[in-house]
């Protein structure tokens, strides 16, 4: 009998969302399971994305395009948003990963990337082996009632304030 997939969400104002899915990852990929890691509205130039090749029986997609952050959405960002989607859903419905991470999926809801339907779909879709994540600012509540886990990261200080600004190998 296969082992029982659930329903994680990491949310909230505070930073470390994707750095704990990307700490069960290492962890998964550690244990000799096969990863898949969607990341919605970045490009596959952070440095998550080099360490992440190096990994084996990973695989990592970036789904952004060149818009800047707090720039408003293009087609181009709809577009590969909507093939993130897609990737996931069968990434997450077949039989051939263990772990699934959708990163930053909320955060294309609320730009009107992607709709709830389609994050509900894919929890709908969710083959139960699978360990499903999903991640990012402004999850809504049906998805937090369908998660079985909820983690919600608050920012009680951050030196961002201060005018610091994001740091490579740290933020990028």
């Amino acid at each position: 009998m296969e082992a029982k997939g659930y329903l994680q969400v990491y949310t909230g104002e505070g930073k470390g969302k994707t750095t704990a899915a990307l700490g069960l990852l290492l962890r998964a990929a550690g244990a000799g399971m096969k990863v898949f890691f969607g990341q919605f509205l970045k490009r596959a130039e952070y440095s998550e994305h080099k360490a992440l090749a190096r990994l084996p029986g990973l695989t990592a997609e970036a789904f952004g395009g060149e818009r800047a952050v707090g720039s408003a959405p293009t087609e181009q960002d709809r577009v590969l948003a909507q093939k993130g989607v897609v990737r996931l859903l069968e990434a997450a419905s077949g039989g051939e990963w263990d772990l699934v991470i959708a990163d930053e999926i909320f955060v294309a809801v609320h730009l009107g990337l992607i709709s709830k339907e389609d994050v509900l779909a894919l929890a709908e879709a969710r083959n139960p082996s699978v360990e499903l994540v999903m991640t990012g600012r402004y999850a809504f509540p049906e998805i937090l009632e369908r998660a079985d886990l909820v983690t919600e990261m608050k920012e009680i200080k951050h030196y961002f304030a201060k005018g610091i600004a994001a740091r490579r190998g740290i933020e990028l």
